[in-house]
């Protein structure tokens, strides 16, 4: 008997990009984001005219004043601080933490996080130019101030002077953005029933930079659309859908010659049963001869009775 044959398969390919050129690549993309941000700017005019439109269609739209929640947060000058800290702080840190995180322990889902944030960060950049909007601690008229200016922290010096930082690039919003990208991240590669609770992050962020007076509500919510927009085309892994056989696979099924099937054995049908030959049948045994009595004429023709 033939011992089977033992088929060695190739273990599969770390997922992973090389390290190196990962983060070559990462602070490629952050510096195009910064110089895209600064390349917006100078458009001062036409930021504070789309600042009007935002706050009218805002109030068209009936939703709460940005003004009532920066006065419920202004009662404690050391919580506005906190707040200002967190706007300050927590944005990149976060967001590279995330990436480090999913590179390190959830390499399979690593390419598709970074694609998302990439195609999201680029569609913002590009509102940026397209429509300059500065934000409402710039615009005394909506009765809302700088409060990282009064209290501090401020990662921002003033508007005119400020090379770093373009200040009226407040459509869309990426703290909400890539905030709502490190929840959802979380909640899909984590098994851990207190996943949900990742949402509290987009969510104090989104309180965070609307109190603080960095940002509109709609500007959390275009980008949020633009984020819905990036995962119905960046496929999460596992939900690619199937794609049908390849066609040269298929022609080559069809032109290939069909292997010889062994035929198999004709089954053993039993002879049918030779027919019955009839018996011969027994010879007639010969009549016995008609003895004639000459004593008794009752068996003679009478006219050979009588004598001549």
């Amino acid at each position: 008997m033939e011992r089977p044959s033992v088929v060695h398969r190739a273990a599969p390919a770390d997922p992973r990009p090389h390290p190196i050129r990962e983060l070559i690549l990462v602070t490629v993309l952050f510096l195009a984001y910064k110089a895209g941000r600064l390349i917006a700017s100078g458009h001062v005019d036409e930021a504070y005219a789309n600042a009007g439109r935002i706050w009218n269609a805002e109030r068209w739209l009936r939703l709460p004043s940005e003004v009532s929640i920066q006065a419920a947060m202004l009662h404690s000058p050391a919580f506005v601080q906190a707040v200002n800290t967190y706007y300050a702080w927590v944005h990149f840190p976060a967001t590279a933490a995330f990436l480090l995180w999913t590179y390190l322990r959830r390499p399979a889902y690593y390419l598709w996080i970074r694609r998302v944030l990439t195609g999201l960060t680029a569609a913002a950049l590009a509102v940026h130019v397209l429509f300059p909007l500065a934000p409402p601690r710039l615009v005394g008229a909506f009765g809302m101030i700088d409060t990282a200016a009064r209290y501090g922290p401020s990662v921002y010096s003033e508007p005119d002077t400020d090379t770093l930082a373009n200040q009226y690039a407040a459509m869309p919003s990426l703290h909400i953005g890539w905030a709502v990208v490190i929840a959802l991240g979380l909640i899909v590669m984590t098994r851990s029933r207190w996943r949900w609770l990742w949402l509290a992050h987009p969510v104090v962020t989104t309180l965070v930079v609307v109190g603080t007076a960095n940002h509109y509500w709609l500007d959390g919510i275009v980008v949020c659309a633009f984020l819905a927009l990036m995962l119905l085309i960046i496929r999460r892994p596992g939900t690619a859908p199937a794609s049908p056989p390849a066609a040269p696979l298929v022609a080559a099924a069809i032109a290939a010659p069909a292997a010889p099937t062994p035929s198999a054995p004709a089954p053993l049908v039993p002879a049918p049963p030779a027919p019955l030959a009839p018996a011969p049948a027994a010879p007639l045994a010969p009549a016995p001869p008609l003895a004639l009595d000459q004593g008794s004429g009752s068996n003679l023709d009478p006219r050979f009775d009588r004598e001549p």
